[in-house]
């Protein structure tokens, strides 16, 4: 069987696949929850599979390697036994995180030299690290290690950056080439288009990146600050070149408009800390729009959470009892938010998959996205 295998394609780019791993299958189009450290906050693996219905999740290479650590990953046997998750898991290289440690790291040819955020111990990541790593934590699906520039950047520092990342690109295949799976499944390797906002450089990248040949691709350094339009100029140009029999996963995205436009530009895949972490902060994604839980208004509304929403705590909890938990600072609050949030977004590209099917993806996007973006 193909890794992916693509069923349908509505009237414009969006179509819908099937991810086959050795882990189970993923329906594409897809949106991953992120579980940084061996966790999705707040929420039970448990709940994660049964309730919310996440067919995959994420691991993070740069947490992961600080804390636990690779002598204890490999003990438990990867990340799957780790944390007791039998289905699919995708890790980033990390390079996000190094990037993001603006100001605690050195960057070179040979790789990125940082400052830990737990103990201030000093760590190298070059992309062979990198991809060792992500082997040991037994990934399904892992990352390129790349270097992602912020928004706005000038256009000669983000060539040179894209020019670095596909440098390193060739030395993370080099090193696959020679080094075997680990725990007994097949892990699959992705590389990442870069290039910021710059339609050359996202063009060049593209082209690279295709010719590499991986099973899958990503494209990252978009979700960074721009606007909205430009992130979807640039999904657009860049789906039009990578290989359209293999899956795209659009790194960091986002809000639930967000993910609806991106798929409607022909990505598969999509991940974001947007639900879990808004959910910490009372804000509930909805069919109807975006709820702040801490609003007066629901001090007396006892109504189900979500008439709409599928999973157990929007009927068995109500808005009023939502906001009491919130106000009075209880933890059960977040907890509550973040399987409601997540739920709602396996459901929403459920259902987004659902009109790829039925042939009538655009019309219907067209007529949900503006509700998505009420404020309640």
């Amino acid at each position: 069987m193909n890794f992916f295998n693509i069923e349908k394609t509505s009237e414009g780019k969006a179509r819908a696949g099937v991810l086959s791993t050795d882990h189970g299958t993923v329906q594409t189009p897809i949106f991953m929850p992120v579980g940084t450290v061996a966790s999705v906050k707040t929420v039970h693996q448990r709940e994660i599979k049964d309730d919310i219905k996440a067919q995959i999740i994420l691991g993070n290479t740069y947490h992961l390697y600080l804390r636990p650590g690779m002598e204890v990953m490999e003990a438990a046997g990867g990340l799957h036994k780790f944390m007791n998750w039998d289905l699919p898991i995708l890790t980033d290289s990390g390079g996000f995180q190094v990037f993001s440690l603006s100001g605690s790291r050195k960057m070179s040819e040979e790789g990125v030299k940082f400052k830990s955020h737990i103990d201030g111990s000093y760590h190298l990541f070059t992309p062979e690290k990198s991809m060792e790593i992500q082997r040991q934590i037994g990934a399904d699906i892992f990352m390129a290690f790349d270097e992602c520039v912020a928004y706005p950047c000038d256009y000669n520092q983000v060539k040179l950056s894209m020019e670095m990342t596909h440098r390193w690109l060739k030395r993370c295949i080099d090193w696959n080439a020679e080094n075997p799976e680990l725990y007994g499944h097949k892990q699959r390797f992705f590389p990442i288009v870069q290039g910021s906002t710059y339609s050359d450089l996202r063009k060049i990248s593209a082209e690279v990146i295709a010719e590499a040949g991986a099973e899958g691709n990503a494209i990252g350094g978009l979700s960074v600050g721009e606007p909205e339009e430009e992130m979807y100029r640039i999904t657009d140009e860049v789906t039009d070149i990578l290989p359209k029999d293999k899956p795209r996963y659009l790194m960091g995205v986002g809000t639930p408009w967000n993910i609806l436009e991106s798929i409607g530009l022909g990505i598969d895949m999509m991940d974001c800390v947007m639900p879990t972490r808004n959910a910490r902060n009372a804000m509930l994604f909805t069919w109807q729009g975006v709820m702040n839980m801490k609003n007066e208004k629901w001090k007396k509304d006892f109504s189900p959470l979500d008439e709409f929403g599928t999973s157990f705590v929007d009927q068995e909890y109500s808005k009023a009892y939502l906001r009491h938990l919130f106000v009075s600072k209880e933890y059960l609050a977040k907890q509550i938010a973040s399987i409601h949030n997540l739920a709602f977004y396996l459901d929403l590209v459920k259902v987004a998959r659902e009109h790829i099917l039925a042939g009538d993806f655009y019309q219907w996007k067209e007529s949900v996205v503006p509700v998505l973006r009420q404020r309640l």
